[in-house]
């Protein structure tokens, strides 16, 4: 018993991180139909400059995350203006492969600057152990846990209230039609990739005050793919549920089979729903009259 709860307290943690990064490539599918695949270069990228600002250049943890999400929403920004907007029209594949090759070009800057040698990452929260019903765990999983579904709450508010969530979810639904009512598509695409820049950039710090920081990150961001292909490529909620799902199967795998089988199952578990329900379980089924 103690054994499934230390696992569904990881799974958890796993979970929601995973969801915080899935959140991301959800708004970035839905608002523009772009399936990124430098959302784990993301992710990457704001855990090291989470490690400059706050274990290079002493900064205090609050103001060093805070300098992070400025930095990734102005990365998110300068990527769809520089690289996707030249690219609306083109073929989807095109656009794929500028994603990937972006994915290599982040890469490549974060080994340029900080190297290739993982880091010990300043823990800005405690990982003192502590016992929850005979399971121990860190406190810094159980902080990840709260933090990530803070924001996440965070972020379905402001999907559903705030005058630019509600014009994303416009946008997602009808992009012409959006335009007849005044609402700004680029802007929107922009509010899109900055949101998911900053999202991944807090999942990375979270990661790394766990794991430490490394090239090895960029990683995690393959592990989003089952998760937003379980929950469906264009729903919010799909991709937090999908979060937790993907999180806690690795978690009990890892536990009870081994063998490096959590490597695999989650990518078995993507096949499998694309067999059987190829838009998620949440996703939307699009039908086309021509």
């Amino acid at each position: 018993m103690d054994l499934f709860i230390q696992l569904t307290l990881t799974g958890l943690t796993s979970g929601a991180i995973l969801a915080l990064a899935a959140l991301g490539f959800v708004l970035i599918y839905k608002s523009s139909d772009v399936i990124n695949f430098a959302q784990g270069e993301f992710l990457l990228i704001g855990a090291y400059v989470t490690y400059a600002m706050v274990g290079q250049l002493g900064l205090h943890w609050t103001i060093g995350m805070a300098l992070t999400v400025l930095v990734s929403v102005g990365l998110g920004v300068l990527v769809e203006r520089l690289v996707l907007r030249p690219m609306i029209g083109e073929p989807i594949i095109s656009v794929i492969m500028v994603t990937i090759g972006l994915s290599s070009l982040l890469k490549a800057i974060a080994s340029m600057i900080w190297g290739n040698t993982p880091q010990a990452f300043p823990p800005f929260i405690p990982s003192t152990p502590v016992k929850i019903l005979g399971a121990t765990i860190g406190q810094d999983r159980l902080w990840a846990i709260v933090v990530a579904f803070v924001l996440l709450g965070a972020f379905t508010f402001f999907f559903r209230r705030s005058r630019e969530g509600i014009a994303m979810r416009a946008v997602a639904d009808d992009q012409q039609a959006a335009l007849s009512m005044g609402i700004s598509v680029k802007k929107i695409f922009a509010w899109a990739w900055s949101i998911a820049a900053a999202t991944a950039a807090i999942g990375g710090a979270l990661v790394a005050n766990i794991v430490g920081v490394g090239p090895e990150l960029s990683h995690f961001g393959l592990r989003v793919f089952p998760v937003v292909i379980l929950g469906g490529l264009d729903s919010i909620p799909g991709a937090i549920i999908g979060g937790l799902i993907i999180g806690l199967l690795e978690q009990y795998t890892g536990g009870y089979l081994g063998n490096g089988l959590n490597q695999v199952l989650p990518f078995v578990a993507l096949i499998v729903i694309l067999m059987i329900r190829p838009t998620g379980l949440f996703g939307q089924e699009r039908i086309e009259r021509v």
